[in-house]
């Protein structure tokens, strides 16, 4: 393995530092970026930050320059994730779905009509896109799905529930699983379907999280319409699309995991605190789990850079890509449990309250931490996928 970067690559380093260090102030002040978006003024924020990103050339390293794209090598791509990571903010602005599930796969499996209708609107952020996929009874269980579009002529009529749809509330358009054969097993008969989210018959309610944040959303379909032409791929084969968008999901989720940065914060918090009747970094239990956690955040970014360097070589990327998601969400999950365990009642009180520690940081990590291990398919789901696809283990 060759960690080392090309005089080329670490002037894209210097260039992208220089742009963020003077940009990121200018949009999002000294309290940095926010946390998911939680209200108006902060989405205002993050879309004034998708619009420099887009004409700085850095919103879609990875997207071809026919569509806009920066046609980057993977090193840069992986450059530019470190660096965005590091510093806390978001490298897709507003589409992160959009730029690194639904732009790829329209790419690969979408229609020329289709790739021109759609990517400019994702990557320029003129129009926002979320997911539909979970329903009440259809979460890790994807294929159960129940949502129902039925052909009538050149268009579907669709009906039923989605949940958790992240930004559903801010988006202009979605991807969209339906059951379009109810009498097929059940991982065919879905088709995935592009859909207006301001046709008639679409209603979405916020879901608040335990955060406070409005996110995610319940999204109703009654009678809603949605053109035959905006099938991708074939009607009853939309589990293959879906496939592909989730290991898009599932990579991207790994890609921007922060952490080693969240190793940095946890160390700046402890130099502020005590445990147990001395400095917290003084004690030794303290000490040996931050080197614990400071081990593990880098042979994660090793296993990345692993996986980079064997495609580099033209080679498939090993097992290792497949553990980020799980690897880097337990991680982080395991160092917000600990700083709860270090702030003790502390650790209780929110944004706002009396006498709370770095502004509630700690106990909105340790919510959003347990979110993380859930999405992009839950992390018991994940073990399955590595035990039976790639270590090829036996079921039952």
């Amino acid at each position: 393995m060759d960690f080392s970067f090309t005089p080329e690559q670490e002037d894209f380093r210097s260039e992208l530092r220089a742009w963020l260090d003077r940009n990121a102030v200018e949009v999002f002040g000294e309290y940095g970026a926010p946390r998911f978006h939680a209200n108006d003024q902060e989405w205002a924020r993050l879309t004034e930050w998708h619009r420099r990103l887009y004409r700085a050339g850095y919103i879609a390293l990875a997207w071809p320059k026919e569509w806009d794209g920066a046609g980057a090598g993977l090193v840069e791509q992986i450059i530019y994730q470190d660096e965005m990571s590091d510093r806390g903010l978001p490298p897709y602005g507003v589409a992160m779905q959009a730029i690194t599930r639904f732009g790829p796969i329209l790419m690969s499996m979408g229609t020329e009509q289709q790739r021109r209708r759609f990517l400019p609107g994702m990557i320029s952020g003129d129009e926002v896109w979320c997911q539909g996929y979970s329903e009440p009874n259809a979460g890790s269980d994807l294929a159960s799905l129940q949502t129902r579009a039925v052909l009538e002529g050149d268009h579907f009529v669709v009906n039923g529930q989605k949940v958790w749809t992240s930004h559903a509330h801010h988006s202009d358009f979605q991807v969209l699983l339906v059951r379009t054969d109810p009498d097929a097993p059940k991982h065919r008969g879905i088709t995935y379907l592009l859909v207006d989210m301001h046709s008639p018959g679409i209603t979405i309610r916020p879901l608040i999280q335990a955060t406070g944040e409005r996110g995610f959303n319940d999204v109703f379909y009654d009678n809603v319409q949605v053109p035959r032409e905006n099938v991708v791929g074939e009607i009853n084969e939309g589990w293959k699309v879906t496939i592909a968008n989730l290991m898009y999901e599932r990579t991207s989720i790994a890609a921007v995991t922060p952490v080693e940065r969240s190793v940095d914060e946890l160390v700046k918090l402890l130099r502020s605190v005590q445990f147990e009747g001395m400095p917290a970094t003084q004690h030794s239990y303290v000490r040996q789990k931050v080197a614990q956690f400071a081990a593990e955040a880098r042979c994660m970014k090793f296993g990345r850079y692993r996986a980079l360097s064997s495609q580099i070589r033209g080679h498939v990327p090993g097992p290792e890509s497949s553990f980020g998601k799980l690897f880097g969400t337990e991680l982080n999950l395991r160092i917000a449990m600990f700083a709860d365990e270090v702030l003790g009642p502390y650790a209780q009180l929110e944004h706002g309250s009396p006498a709370v520690v770095q502004d509630g940081l700690w106990v909105y990590r340790l919510f959003f931490s347990r979110a993380m291990v859930i999405g992009g398919g839950t992390n018991e789901i994940q073990r399955n996928i590595i035990g039976e696809r790639v270590l090829r283990l036996p079921k039952g």
